[in-house]
């Protein structure tokens, strides 16, 4: 079936894509967001997301690439360069884009293929980058779960799927409040290693082969009270320097791998 083809950037669905790629709140409205290029699509796809269509700028994008996506059932749309430019978010462009359905990530939908899950947990992080260097990390160490307390950026900016290079679709994700996710974890009997400057001990010297959730705060409050309370035991990363903070996502790369390291990578 040959694709529509979309040469209007004023044409009202390319206009309603605009505003998903610029404003959450039309992507909480719709459960819908963009994706833009080959890998990111594929790795949704993966990740068991539905998309409901397809726009591709043929002068960017092969037809072999493109059948990738072709057979789906979706709709196929072919756009001129003025409306790739337009949605297009990326420096790099790969001529191809897709609108998928967002996900709930309830925290109660979690699952673990493993009684002994290894999880990461970051609390209020507002940088888009910061946070699509945390999924990297987690998807590099196949954590068993990333849980994003009080978030402060949707999941589906494009910031975040960028700078995720789509590991947003490869990890297990959910999102709650502190106190939820406190009460999930302590639930599942999930040991607590708050990384803290207070009551810290080497990271080094924990045990991470028990069920456990590595948890990080901001570089400029780090975490609240709520989670120090209830903490296994505080760590911390011996700095060397004359700082005493790292970036957050360095910082959980460390404390992610560490436990991995204990676990024989397993």
């Amino acid at each position: 079936m040959p694709a529509t083809l979309i040469t209007s950037t004023q044409n009202p669905f390319i206009r309603q894509l605009a505003q998903l790629k610029d404003k959450s709140r039309e992507r909480r409205k719709t459960n819908q967001f963009l994706i833009e290029g080959t890998r990111e699509i594929s790795l949704a796809l993966k990740g068991n997301y539905e998309l409901d269509s397809i726009l591709f700028y043929p002068e960017l994008i092969s037809q072999e690439q493109l059948n990738k996506f072709t057979n789906l059932q979706t709709n196929i749309i072919e756009i001129s360069k003025e409306v790739y430019q337009k949605l297009a978010y990326r420096d790099t462009t790969e001529g191809v884009l897709a609108v998928a359905k967002s996900k709930d990530h309830n925290i109660a939908d979690l699952k673990f293929s493993t009684k002994t899950p290894l999880i990461l947990v970051a609390e209020a992080p507002e940088k888009p980058g910061n946070i699509g260097a945390i999924l990297r990390t987690a998807d590099a160490a196949n954590v068993d779960a990333v849980i994003i307390a009080n978030p402060k950026t949707d999941l589906y900016n494009p910031n975040i799927i960028r700078s995720s290079v789509g590991c947003l679709f490869t990890n297990q994700i959910a999102t709650g409040s502190t106190s939820e996710i406190i009460t999930f974890l302590k639930d599942n009997t999930i040991n607590i290693y708050c990384a803290a400057l207070q009551a810290s001990v080497n990271y080094h010297t924990q045990d991470f082969n028990k069920p456990t959730a590595i948890i990080v705060g901001t570089e400029a409050t780090g975490l609240s009270n709520e989670w120090l309370e209830s903490s296994t035991q505080n760590i911390i990363i011996p700095m060397q320097g004359e700082i005493d903070s790292m970036n957050v996502s360095v910082a959980a790369g460390i404390l992610i791998f560490e436990a991995k390291r204990q676990r024989n990578f397993q």
